[in-house]
C-alpha cells in the first residue's frame, strides 16, 4: 500500500508539474522579494487609472449602482434560498455579462480596475450576484477562450456570452480537488474522427444550472513521451443542450444562497472536434493559468465587503452606549476597529495595485494574484469575525428579524455566511499557500534538483554540484549585505523606516528558503507548515509594499490620513512576520504531526463522540422487553 501512494503522489507531482508555467518572461515583484530584493520600482509609482478609462467605469458603476438599490434585494435572494432570474435581462441591459469581453466581440472591454471596481460594488450589495458575474466572466468560458481560442471559436461564442449566454467552468470532481491525476471524467475520440464522447461528471459546478456553454477538463488518450506514459488532460467547449448532459443534483450551501451550484453529469456526450480549446494535453496548464488570470476578482470583492464593514462597524461603535461611552471609545473595541480599518486600507491596496499592473502588463502577476486571493480572503473573514463581536448578540441576528423589531437590518450573519467561501473558492488558502511556496523555492530547485535526486548519475550530481557552489558563493554572502536605512526610502517619510524593515527581511526570507532546501533537500515539499510560515512572512512583506505605496499616493493627492493607516498596518504585520521567523524551524510541528497520527488511528476515541456512556442492559432487562413485545 506504500509503495501505491508513493507512486501516486508521484504521478500527481508529474501532472502538477507538466502543467505549471515553468518560464518568468517579466519581472515580478513578489519573485523578486523571495530572493532578498525589493524591486520598488515595479510597484511604484503606484500604477493609477487612467483618466479616460476612469471616466468609461464611472458611467458603468452609476448605472450598475441604480440597478443594484432598485432591483436587487439580497435579503429575499438568500431567504428564499434561490436567485431572481428576472435579473438576468436587467444585467444585460447595462452589458454586465459582457464587462471582460473585448469590445470587438461585442463586450464592454473593461480594464482590470474597472471590472474589479464592478464587481466590488455589485459585492456591497449582494453576493450572489457577484458570484453570477463572476463565475461566468472570471473563469467562464470567456476567459480561457480569451486567451487559448482560435478566431473562429471566439466569433462563435464570444458575442453570444456578452449578451447574456451563461457560462461556467467544470474542473473539480467528486473525488478530485487539487489533484488532477486522479480526474475521472474522460473524452476519446470518435470513431469517425469528428469529435469525441464525453464521459464522467463535474461537482461545484458554478453557474451550471443556467450555463447554456460551459468549459470542462476531462482526461484523453494518454501519450508515449520518452518512452514513457504521460497522462492528457484537455479542455473542451461545451454546450449544455447536447444529448447525455444532466444535472444531477443543486448543491445548497450556508451562504451565496443565490448562486446556481450543481453536480453535472456527461453521459456519451458528443463535442465536436472543433470544440477542443488550445490543443490536447494542455486542459490542466489552460485550468491553471484561467485561475491565475481571472484570481483578481474574489480580492476585489473581499476588499469592497471590507469597506462594507467598516461602515457598519463604525455606525454602530458610536451608536451603541455602555458604561457611559460610546463602545468605540472602549480600547477593547477599538483595538478591534483598528485592525479592521487599518487591514481593509492593505486589501484595497493590493487590489488596486494588482488591477494596476495588470492593465500596465509589464510584470508577470502569478504570485502577487495567488498572495492577494490568500491574503484578502484571510482578512475579510477575520474582519467579518471581529464585526459580528463588536455588533454581539445583533451580529448573530438576522436583518429581517432586526428590521422586524424596529432595528437597522444590517445583514451582518449574512455577510459571515457568504464571505467564509472566499477561502475555499477558486483554490484554497492551502493550496494557494503551496502554489506560492513551489515557486519560492523555484530558482533553488532548478540549481539543486539533480542533486537532490537519488537516480542522478554521480558525474552529473558533480557538475551540478559546481555550479551551484559557484552561484552560491557569491549569492549567499549578497543576501547578508545591503543599507536600508535613512536616508534611503527617505521620501517616504515616516513610512521609510517600514520599507527599510521589508528591505532587510526581504534577504532574511530568501536566506532562510535557502537554510529550508538545505536543511530538508527533498524532503521540503513534506514540510508544509515551514513553508506555509515562509509564505506568509512573503504575504505580509507584499502587503506592506502594497500599503505603503498606495498611501503614498493618496498623501500625494490631499489623503494625509492614508498614512496613518499604512503606518498601523504595517506595525500589525511586522508583529506576525517577526513571529514566523522566531518559529520558522523553532515549533511543534513534529509533536502535533505525531498526535495527529495517532488521532487518525483512533487512539484519541476516548475524546470524540457521546459525552454519556449508552446504558448497557441487564439480561433480565433484555427478557422483559421481549415479554412486553410479545
Amino acid at each position: 500500500m506504500a509503495e501505491v501512494k508513493t507512486q501516486g503522489a508521484v504521478e500527481a507531482m508529474e501532472v502538477a508539474e507538466a502543467s505549471r508555467e515553468t518560464e518568468w518572461e517579466k519581472p515580478s515583484f513578489v519573485g523578486d522579494l523571495f530572493l532578498g530584493k525589493l524591486n520598488l520600482d515595479l510597484i511604484h509609482p503606484f500604477p493609477e487609472q487612467p483618466a479616460a478609462d476612469k471616466a468609461e467605469g464611472d458611467a458603468f458603476l452609476t448605472k450598475l449602482e441604480r440597478f443594484l438599490a432598485e432591483q436587487v434585494d439580497a435579503e429575499e435572494i438568500d431567504r428564499k434560498g434561490e436567485y431572481d432570474y428576472s435579473l438576468f435581462d436587467g444585467l444585460n441591459e447595462i452589458g454586465a455579462w459582457g464587462m471582460k469581453i473585448p469590445k470587438e466581440y461585442g463586450g464592454l472591454g473593461f480594464s482590470a480596475t474597472n471590472y474589479n471596481r464592478a464587481i466590488g460594488l455589485t459585492a456591497t450589495w449582494c453576493g450572489s450576484t457577484v458570484a453570477w458575474l463572476s463565475a461566468h466572466q472570471s473563469i467562464g468560458v470567456p476567459q480561457p477562450l480569451k486567451l487559448f481560442g482560435t478566431e473562429e471559436q471566439k466569433k462563435k461564442y464570444l458575442p453570444r456570452l456578452a449578451k447574456g449566454a451563461i457560462s461556467a467552468f467544470a474542473l473539480t470532481e467528486p473525488g478530485v480537488g487539487s489533484d488532477p491525476a486522479k480526474m475521472e471524467t474522460r473524452a476519446v475520440p470518435t470513431p469517425d474522427g469528428k469529435g469525441w464522447t464525453l464521459n464522467g461528471e463535474k461537482l461545484w459546478c458554478t453557474n451550471g444550472l443556467k450555463a447554456e456553454v460551459i468549459v470542462v477538463m476531462a482526461q484523453t488518450p494518454p501519450k508515449i513521451v520518452n518512452g514513457k506514459e504521460k497522462k492528457q488532460i484537455s479542455a473542451f467547449i461545451l454546450e449544455t443542450n447536447t444529448p447525455g448532459v444532466e444535472i444531477a443534483h443543486r448543491c445548497q450551501f450556508m451562504g451565496l444562497r443565490g448562486i446556481g451550484n450543481v453536480l453535472i453529469r456527461f453521459n456519451d456526450v458528443f463535442i465536436p472536434k472543433e470544440n477542443l480549446l488550445w490543443g490536447e494535453g494542455l486542459g490542466l496548464k489552460l485550468a491553471l493559468i484561467t485561475l491565475n488570470t481571472g484570481r483578481l476578482t474574489i480580492p476585489a470583492g473581499c476588499a469592497a465587503g471590507g469597506r462594507r464593514m467598516l461602515e457598519i462597524a463604525r455606525d454602530w461603535a458610536n451608536e451603541r452606549v455602555q458604561w457611559g461611552a460610546p463602545i468605540g471609545k472602549h480600547e477593547a473595541v477599538a483595538a478591534k476597529l483598528s485592525w479592521m480599518a487599518s487591514h481593509t486600507f492593505a486589501m484595497e491596496a493590493i487590489v488596486w495595485l494588482t488591477s494596476g499592473l495588470a492593465d500596465r502588463g509589464d510584470v508577470d502577476l502569478r504570485l502577487e494574484a495567488a498572495m492577494a486571493k490568500l491574503f484578502n480572503t484571510e482578512m475579510a473573514w477575520k474582519c467579518v469575525d471581529e464585526l459580528v463581536q463588536i455588533r454581539g448578540g445583533r451580529g448573530f441576528e438576522t436583518s429581517w428579524s432586526l428590521k422586524a423589531r424596529g432595528e437597522k437590518g444590517y445583514p451582518v450573519e449574512r455577510i459571515m455566511r457568504d464571505m467564509r467561501i472566499n477561502r475555499i473558492f477558486e483554490g484554497t488558502s492551502e493550496i494557494q499557500h503551496l502554489f506560492i511556496a513551489r515557486e519560492a523555492v523555484d530558482p533553488h530547485m532548478k540549481r539543486g534538483y539533480k542533486i537532490l535526486l537519488p537516480e542522478t548519475p554521480t558525474n552529473e550530481k558533480l557538475s551540478a554540484a559546481a555550479k551551484a557552489g559557484a552561484y552560491y558563493a557569491t549569492w549567499y554572502p549578497s543576501r547578508y549585505v545591503g543599507w536600508s536605512r535613512f536616508p534611503k526610502y527617505g521620501d517616504f517619510g515616516r513610512l521609510s523606516t517600514h520599507l527599510g524593515y521589508i528591505e532587510r527581511q526581504s534577504r532574511h526570507l530568501s536566506r532562510s528558503i535557502f537554510h529550508a532546501m538545505m536543511r530538508f533537500q527533498a524532503k521540503l515539499e513534506r514540510k508544509q507548515m515551514v513553508l506555509f510560515r515562509i509564505v506568509d512572512i512573503g504575504t505580509d512583506l507584499f502587503a506592506m509594499s502594497s500599503a505603503i505605496t498606495y498611501a503614498e499616493m493618496l498623501a500625494k493627492k490631499g489623503e494625509k490620513n492614508a498614512i496613518d493607516l499604512a503606518d498601523l498596518f504595517c506595525r500589525e504585520a511586522r508583529v506576525r512576520i517577526d513571529q514566523n521567523f522566531r518559529t520558522l524551524f523553532d515549533n511543534h510541528d513534529e509533536l502535533a504531526y505525531r498526535v495527529v497520527q495517532k488521532f487518525m488511528k483512533g487512539e484519541y476515541q476516548w475524546l470524540e463522540g457521546q459525552l454519556v456512556e449508552p446504558l448497557v442492559p441487564t439480561a433480565e432487562q433484555v427478557e422483559e422487553a421481549i415479554r412486553q413485545l410479545a
